[in-house]
């Protein structure tokens, strides 16, 4: 593989936009856009979640959250076409590496049909869930909160090994079908094994013995590395939100309540836009799910890289509303 030039998704981006792209991503739009409508139409699902980034730019490090570009998403879907075609190869076989992902429980389904309700969202028990969640906006604070809410649905992803016997969960039920990772070798040792039987069952050739040697302890290694992985990554962003938020304890901030503990009503999780912050809230009265609050940031740790807030009122109809005790108007 030869790299002709070095492209970034923001400026090939703009070159669709303004007319000026090479006639490939022409191609790459058509098929994206066709591969999104037949995931829609298998039952597939993708949150629409902004990325949380540290943008360091000389001495100053900034955190900012980033709406993914049409033109990722339509990258995406070439990755996720390969990996389908990996596990439609690897099936037939019966032998290699799946990623799988069971069936929501349909108890957590009927709490995320709650939780619509409760945030005054129209969720009709006869719409799919796939079909309700394509249809939130992330940037209202409401539908964040569902956003939010809605990740339950796709805990539970492994890698599944099999030679001889296709599992009996194959599938990948965010994707609606059978998948596999093969498209980063050079980072996820997964697909270095997936992608060599991919090979060898292309050649017709029998998959190499210390391929085989290795499968079965692989979903064992991946689920170490992920969590070791999700850990570090996590640290990071708490570390530079600790270290961002640190100057300035006492002050206060607009966000939106995006998460209440099942355990505690007065607990839960906040996003905050500027800086762009997900923390940690507490409230002497239940949280607010999918509001818009303002907090008092009470915790910004970079030693224990922890930071905290707790409600200072919600806002209701472009008016603040002040804790018990004060003479402001209140709901």
């Amino acid at each position: 593989m030869k790299s002709r030039a070095q492209l970034t998704y923001a400026g090939v981006q703009k070159q669709i936009d303004n007319g000026s792209a090479d006639p490939m991503f022409a191609i790459l739009q058509e098929v994206g856009e066709k591969r999104l409508a037949k995931e829609a139409a298998r039952g597939g699902i993708s949150l629409p979640m902004p990325e949380q980034e540290i943008d360091c730019s000389g001495d100053t490090w900034k955190l900012e959250y980033r709406e993914l570009l049409p033109v990722e998403n339509w990258n995406a879907q070439i990755s996720l076409l390969t990996g389908m075609g990996a596990a439609t190869l690897m099936v037939k076989a019966k032998v290699g590496l799946l990623r799988t992902l069971p069936e929501p429980d349909p108890r957590d389904v009927q709490r995320l049909h709650r939780t619509a309700r409760a945030l005054g969202l129209d969720w009709p028990d006869d719409q799919p869930y796939p079909e309700f969640i394509r249809s939130l906006d992330p940037t209202q604070p409401i539908h964040a909160a569902m956003v939010v809410a809605s990740t339950r649905l796709l805990r539970g992803a492994a890698y599944v090994a099999f030679d001889g016997e296709v599992p009996a969960q194959a599938e990948q039920a965010a994707l609606a079908a059978e998948y596999a990772h093969v498209t980063a070798p050079l980072r996820r040792l997964a697909d270095r094994y997936a992608g060599e039987v991919c090979v060898a069952i292309s050649a017709g050739q029998p998959v190499p013995q210390w391929v085989l040697d290795r499968l079965t302890a692989l979903p064992d290694t991946m689920r170490e590395s992920d969590r070791k992985a999700h850990q570090y990554e996590n640290a990071v962003l708490n570390l530079v939100e600790a270290a961002v938020l640190a100057p300035r304890v006492g002050e206060q901030f607009e966000g939106v309540v995006v998460d209440v503990d099942d355990k505690s009503d007065t607990r839960g999780d906040i996003t905050i836009h500027e800086p762009a912050i997900e923390a940690t809230v507490t409230a002497q009265a239940p949280l607010p799910l999918g509001k818009e609050v303002t907090v008092t940031l009470s915790k910004a740790d970079v030693a224990s890289r922890t930071v905290e807030f707790t409600l200072a009122w919600p806002k209701t109809s472009g008016l603040d509303t002040a804790p018990s005790g004060s003479s402001s108007p209140r709901p």
